[in-house]
């Protein structure tokens, strides 16, 4: 009897540790209240009826029950009440009226306080919070505002604002669109250690005040992201099912795909078309980044800005669509692999096709599209992932999993009839450890081909003559010292200027002598660029 006393003991004090180990997130927050707060928010006597201190026999249930009291609470400011906000917003730091009241400016996309919102917290001559201290509660806030459980990893936290880490946007975050334009997604930030990968997704609603029309969409994200992809629910019970905050899982059903990308891109929808958007629409974002750091953390971050116009400005909607192939063995055995799909009897008659994107991870070595005839066989070919700007035909080809182009047809959108549909095709070689299939992770393969149509057809016009020319000849890509390229007429050019992907001039020769030219790439960092020649552009590989 008294071993089974003292077994019972010992089990409920492993299941007592345990629980207050599953609740650090909360309590590490739960430190910096009574640390800084109490003095005019402790349980005896809360200002504006907010108590930090909680009650109860030990810190763990004081943080529950304070966790408990700001999760989704209405707070007592009318005006931050009436303009939605809530003690804690789970997940939405912007919207937390705590996290407002500590910000001063220590996140630019959270607003400032407005004159009827009362003074920042902690009031002067009060201790103020340090940088890492509000961090520690927005990383609280975007991953769900939890009672209990560890969400995020502290220590990381430590080493970056030690001043040892790497930003996605060292320069500040990216401008918004003026109010009367549109508005600006933030997802993050969250944070990787040295050589980690994540992959996250956040459930947003957007809350408009009207539905529009969106004939823009400006996706900022780093190099070291892998990938971007914003979908929408298609009903209020689909993204009902999904919580709140940042989470490794999709689980998400009832879904439309908005747009997915692999570097920081502007999809300026062809004149006419744009994506329809109404008030009450739920986004679910997702956000895949590499750490490719040995030695440093990362803060990794995404901002998408939202260009608007009135609903009935456009005449033809824009859709997105995602083709996947998920049956795709990859042994590895080093060998050429190859997995063909088609996608066809998506609906009757012909769409237009305005843009292409394929999709695979690092084992990846090409991703073609063909038209599909009615035998079913490859027909034309239309995209190839390891061309220039996907057009296929060019002298060099080179696949570059981590920057597969996105082949746009403009001035007029491409035919397809669905009932014939496409067929495309992925190739692999996976020298690595161990068979792979598909999966989320970049230890893992994708076959995913991203598609943007219209039901109608679009003609647009073109700002200027530049084009991704296939008469260009550029080589070796990649390269780490000097590549060389030849003018198809031996004259020279002109002016010859190097773009990073966030479209800013990083170097520039001018009146280059032909007919092959030489440029020192050796100072550029690692990643892809765009070479303009005159009026030619070509796609070139730094590694």
């Amino acid at each position: 009897m008294q071993k089974q006393l003292l077994l019972s003991a010992f089990i409920l004090f492993i299941g007592v540790q345990t629980l207050h180990a599953q609740a650090s997130s909360m309590l590490q927050v739960y430190e910096i209240f009574q640390n800084k707060c109490i003095s005019c928010h402790d349980h005896a006597s809360p200002e504006a009826g907010l108590d930090l201190e909680g009650s109860g026999t030990s810190d763990y249930l004081k943080a529950y029950g304070v966790a408990q009291q700001l999760r989704n609470a209405t707070p007592s400011n009318a005006h931050a009440a009436a303009n939605g906000l809530k003690r804690i917003y789970p997940g939405r730091p912007d919207k937390s009226f705590l996290f407002k009241k500590i910000n001063s400016g220590f996140e630019p996309y959270v607003a400032n306080l407005h004159a009827n919102e009362g003074s920042a917290m902690p009031a002067y001559p009060g201790t103020q919070l340090t940088d890492l201290e509000k961090e520690v509660i927005r990383q609280w806030i975007l991953y769900g505002a939890k009672s209990s459980g560890i969400q995020f990893d502290k220590s990381i936290l430590e080493d970056y604002y030690a001043g040892n880490g790497n930003q996605s946007f060292p320069s500040g975050p990216p401008p918004a669109p003026d109010p009367s334009e549109g508005f600006q997604i933030k997802m993050g930030p969250f944070y990787l250690e040295p050589d980690g990968e994540v992959e996250y997704y956040q459930k947003l609603e957007l809350d408009l005040p009207a539905d529009v029309e969106v004939d823009r969409v400006d996706i900022k994200i780093s190099s070291y992201s892998h990938h971007y992809i914003i979908y929408n629910f298609e009903s209020a019970a689909g993204a009902n099912q999904i919580p709140h905050g940042l989470r490794l899982n999709s689980f998400h059903n009832d879904i439309n795909l908005v747009a997915a990308v692999q570097e920081a891109t502007n999809l300026e929808l062809p004149e006419g078309t744009a994506f329809k958007w109404s008030n009450d629409l739920v986004l679910d974002l997702n956000s895949h980044y590499i750490n490719y750091s040995l030695n440093q953390p990362y803060q990794c971050e995404a901002y998408v800005n939202v260009y608007t116009k009135p609903v009935g400005t456009a005449e033809q909607e824009m859709f997105a669509t995602l083709l996947v192939n998920p049956s795709i063995p990859i042994p590895n055995n080093g060998n050429l692999i190859t997995h063909t799909d088609a996608a066809y009897q998506f609906g009757t008659g012909d769409i237009y096709i305005w843009g292409l994107m394929g999709h695979t991870h690092k084992y990846g070595t090409g991703y073609k599209v063909w038209r599909r005839l009615a035998n079913g066989q490859k027909g034309e070919l239309l995209y190839d992932a390891s061309c220039p700007g996907g057009i296929p035909g060019c002298p060099a080809p080179y696949f570059d999993y981590q920057h597969i182009p996105l082949r746009y047809w403009e001035p007029e959108l491409l035919p397809v009839n669905w009932n014939q549909g496409i067929v495309h095709e992925a190739t692999w070689v996976n020298d690595g450890p161990s068979s792979v299939n598909f999966g989320p992770t970049s230890d893992d393969e994708m076959m995913v081909l991203i598609a943007f149509y219209t039901l109608n057809p679009v003609t647009v016009g073109t700002e200027d003559d530049l084009s991704i020319n296939t008469e260009l000849a550029v080589w070796p890509v990649p390269s780490s010292s000097s590549i060389y390229f030849q003018s198809p007429d031996a004259t020279g050019f002109k002016s010859v200027r190097v773009f990073d992907l966030a479209g800013r001039q990083v170097l520039e020769v001018q009146n280059a002598a032909g007919p092959t030219v030489e440029l020192n790439v050796s100072t550029l960092p690692k990643g892809m660029y765009v070479l303009k020649a005159d009026q030619y552009l070509s796609k070139i590989v730094v590694e």
